[in-house]
């Protein structure tokens, strides 16, 4: 196999991180693997996809030399055409609508990328969750630019709101409005709104995330695994970026029929991989750009995640396109 896959950056590499899992297990089994940045996209004077790449064919599968490869940019580098490759992997978080344009004419022209950039535009924002029919269990969700809309739903939950941008990552402008508190509501709704595009999503808080937040891995149809995060002291996020930490959990049947209900609509959406969180059986969000967990499912959990990943890619017959938008879809 030929892979190629888009990071966002390979100076923030890391050995926990899933693309990095991922390119060992390729490297591993022999295959050809290509790392780019968005900014080494280009197409040429005669209309051809090129990629400014990181050439990584027949270097050691051992994560921490390759993270220090990558960190360093010490891999040769030379411009491949898009189309030589089978598989071009979209690993960018956040994403901007040039890179989805090249992905789109790369997907096009013939080469199968994933997640596929049609499903990213119709997944990656809030809204998609929270618009999905009743049988997806999740917390009441309300999606605006409306401070009003937002002081009218926290007035009525018990256990206040969640407020976060509905396009954003890393807990980044994310607050809990707590019950009755409704002078916090202004800053929390002004920082979700400045750290995104503008909408905020405003979830009733789940008591159950005291206990933790799963990250559960959906692969092309199948709940590979996954763990629990447990937020740092002091914070109620579980975002291991603020110092949540990772421990083993057991993917329950309460799981197993939240995700189950969920995955129809990925499959729908034409979504490859997806990172689900799910507190008390509810999901909370879904990560199609840059989903991670990798290491700790393969850690905590005894799957190897990587394998499956490349095992997934290598696959003949996988569906390589999102279906056809139509209109009133």
């Amino acid at each position: 196999m030929r892979l190629a896959v888009l990071l966002t950056n390979v100076v923030s590499a890391s050995p926990t991180h899933t693309t990095v899992h991922l390119l060992s297990a390729a490297l591993a089994r022999g295959h050809s693997v290509r790392v780019v940045e968005p900014w080494d996209l280009e197409i040429d004077e005669r209309g051809r996809l090129q990629l400014r790449a990181f050439i990584l064919d027949g270097h050691p599968p051992d994560r921490d030399a390759l993270v220090e490869t990558l960190r360093t940019r010490t891999a040769p580098r030379r411009t491949v055409e898009a189309l030589g490759h089978d598989v071009l992997l979209l690993r960018v978080n956040p994403i901007d609508t040039a890179v989805l344009a090249f992905a789109q004419l790369a997907s096009r022209a013939g080469l199968r990328v994933l997640n596929h950039p049609d499903a990213l535009l119709r997944t990656t924002h809030k809204s998609w969750l929270a618009a999905l029919p009743p049988d997806v269990p999740r917390p009441r969700t309300v999606v605006t630019r409306s401070r009003a809309s937002v002081e009218r739903f926290a007035s009525t939950s018990r256990t206040g709101v969640i407020l976060k941008p509905a396009r954003a990552c890393g807990g980044k402008g994310v607050g809990w409005v707590r019950p009755g508190d409704y002078g916090a509501i202004e800053a929390s709704f002004e920082a979700a709104l400045n750290a995104g595009d503008g909408w905020v999503v405003a979830q009733e808080y789940l008591p159950e995330a005291e206990a933790g937040e799963k990250r559960l891995l959906w692969l092309n149809g199948e709940l590979l695994g996954g763990y629990l995060r447990l937020r740092a002291p002091g914070d109620f996020r579980h975002n291991l970026k603020l110092g949540g930490q990772p421990t083993v959990c057991t993917v329950d049947d309460v799981d197993r029929t939240a995700v189950a209900a969920l995955g129809p609509h990925l499959e729908a959406a034409g979504v490859w991989l997806a990172g689900v969180d799910v507190i008390g059986g509810r999901i909370v969000e879904v990560n199609v750009l840059n989903p991670g967990g990798a290491h700790f499912t393969t850690l905590l959990g005894g799957v190897e995640v990587g394998d499956r990943l490349v095992d997934a890619l290598s696959a003949p017959g996988r569906p390589d396109r999102a279906p056809p938008v139509t209109c009133g879809e």
